[in-house]
């Protein structure tokens, strides 16, 4: 789709009136533009990163309800999710997969059964559907042999949803393309264009991918901010009051071999009872998730979050707690990796205690979407686009029954096995068959131990938009974060196949090669900062 030479072509053609303006390429933004597109209306989304660089890479990748929430009292953010979560599934096959959750009970966390039983009821009853079960401590240690027994009181089954989040928006952003879009990343919009009348026309827009300098102011009927956590940010602007409280969720991944599990796990924290989860994860092991205030001063020092070394120890602790046999330490650790969630403070005690709830605002025609989580963006997409319509009044009445994305052709694929089938469509959607044609000798198999085929590689330097090479590993493909040294022992061969795609010579990959070990050091391995 995006071919050598798109991004000189966007830039020639920005200089139009456009329908509407996102800014902001995560999950919520991918949403807006999505459903834009599919309006027919002339849309461009414009991303100051990568896009999925910020929180839409960095989630717990779960697509869930949140069965925490319940107990915060947090009912109506649990309901939209739990709903949100069933349509995902049946549209995204391969991409969103159900996952059974266990959740062992101890006598420490001082949680009656019947208050665990009661709160997995209402989750199931929110879908509408029944799937969960009680385990006694036989059952329980089947499943997880490695569990700690001591004070074990049983456990609960439950399922919900696991994905990989950057896929999820690029598939949505690239479907949006092919309805129509327009979509550029390492664009950022510096600051609004305003009328003499105060109302929001445009945004002023800078080049940021190193590769040229540019600048174009560009006009919008509406412009809609989904910026996430620096929501703030394009506000100010406006002299709007700053209104979020961003708070830092960090994650470990480990390999499988030290960790092994087939099902996910929540655990409550032994130090403060939080809960947290443990998740197989495209062939690792995923653990998290912090939530903390995050310190405004590291961004002005840093250009990533990252995991802090309280928080890691933090997520070790509770491994300790889990499988104290295994004996977990720093040194298992593949990776880390941390993100902050644009949640609207409301002023609560703790960070775990705020709303996940989302709020729309229209102030003076620049329309902010903001709070909420992955699993409900689509909601959040259409509430937004629906309010962005009647600012300047249209008064389209937006349909929720459209399926999101694209059915796909079923067609058997006798290249691979039906399982990878499943694993590439809901990755690729209408580009599957163009991904595995695309594949050289031996690009069918799979890169080490991972899901990912070679061929994947290959299609991200071809085609997805890739500038820089952590866009590659760190979010086309996560081999970056799933093999060992941020994927030191395969760079050869993605060498080859990134300079054939992409015409690099050896200084440009030599170049990026360096700024990708930086990258990875500082915000991506297990000792970070």
């Amino acid at each position: 789709m995006w071919k050598k030479g798109w991004r000189d072509e966007i830039w020639s053609k920005l200089d139009q009136t456009w329908d509407l303006i996102v800014v902001g390429g995560g999950i919520t933004g991918a949403g807006v533009f999505h459903e834009a597109s599919a309006l027919g209306l002339k849309v461009l989304l414009v991303e100051a990163h990568d896009f999925s660089f910020g929180t839409s890479s960095r989630s717990s990748k779960l697509v869930h309800g949140g069965f925490r929430y319940l107990y915060n009292r947090q009912y109506r953010v649990t309901y939209e999710s739990v709903r949100q979560r069933e349509s995902l599934l049946k549209e995204a096959p391969g991409l969103i997969e159900p996952l059974p959750f266990i959740l062992p009970n101890y006598d420490s966390y001082r949680f009656p059964g019947w208050m665990i039983r009661a709160g997995l009821t209402a989750y199931d009853l929110m879908a509408p559907k029944w799937d969960n079960q009680r385990l006694n401590i036989n059952d329980t240690l089947l499943e997880f042999p490695d569990l700690c027994n001591n004070g074990l009181l049983g456990g609960y089954r439950y399922k919900d949803a696991v994905l990989d989040d950057s896929r999820l928006v690029l598939r949505v952003i690239k479907e949006g393309v092919l309805l129509g879009g327009t979509a550029l990343n390492y664009a950022r919009a510096n600051h609004l264009l305003r009328g003499s009348d105060g109302r929001v026309l445009g945004i002023a827009l800078s080049d940021t991918s190193d590769l040229a300098e540019r600048q174009v102011e560009v006009k919008a009927r509406v412009v809609v901010n989904a910026t996430g956590p620096w929501t703030d940010n394009l506000r100010a602007d406006l002299k709007a009051p700053s209104r979020l409280r961003k708070l830092r969720g960090s994650h470990l991944i480990l390999s499988k071999e030290r960790l092994p599990i087939k099902e996910a796990i929540t655990v409550f924290h032994p130090r403060d009872r939080r809960a947290m989860f443990v998740i197989p994860w495209e062939g690792a092991t995923l653990v998290g998730t912090t939530d903390i205030d995050h310190d405004p001063e590291l961004e002005k020092s840093h250009e990533e979050t990252f995991a802090r070394r309280e928080e890691i120890s933090y997520m070790l602790e509770a491994l300790d707690f889990l499988f104290p046999s295994l004996e977990l330490s720093e040194e298992d650790i593949l990776s880390s990796f941390s993100g902050l969630r644009p949640i609207i403070d409301t002023g609560a005690e703790t960070p775990s205690k705020e709303s996940r709830a989302h709020q729309v605002w229209n102030e003076e025609g620049l329309i902010t979407i903001t709070g909420g989580k992955l699993t409900t963006f689509r909601l959040m997409a259409l509430q937004t686009l629906q309010a962005a319509l009647e600012s300047v009044g249209v008064e389209t009445k937006i349909s929720r029954e459209i399926p999101l994305l694209a059915p796909l052709d079923r067609a058997a694929i006798n290249t691979v096995d039906p399982q990878t089938q499943v694993y590439l469509r809901g990755r690729y959607g209408l580009e599957t068959s163009l991904l595995l044609n695309s594949a050289e000798t031996d690009e069918l198999e799979k890169v080490e131990i991972l899901p990912n085929l070679w061929a994947e590689i290959r299609w991200a330097a071809r085609s997805e938009g890739m500038i820089h090479l952590d866009d590659l590993l760190l979010r086309r493909v996560r081999i970056g974060l799933l093999l060992p040294q941020g994927a030191r022992n395969v760079m050869n061969r993605v060498r080859k196949i990134i300079q054939e795609e992409t015409g690099w010579d050896d200084e440009r990959w030599q170049a990026e090669e360096a700024a990708y070990w930086q990258t990875w050091k500082t915000y991506y391995s297990r000792s970070p900062g």
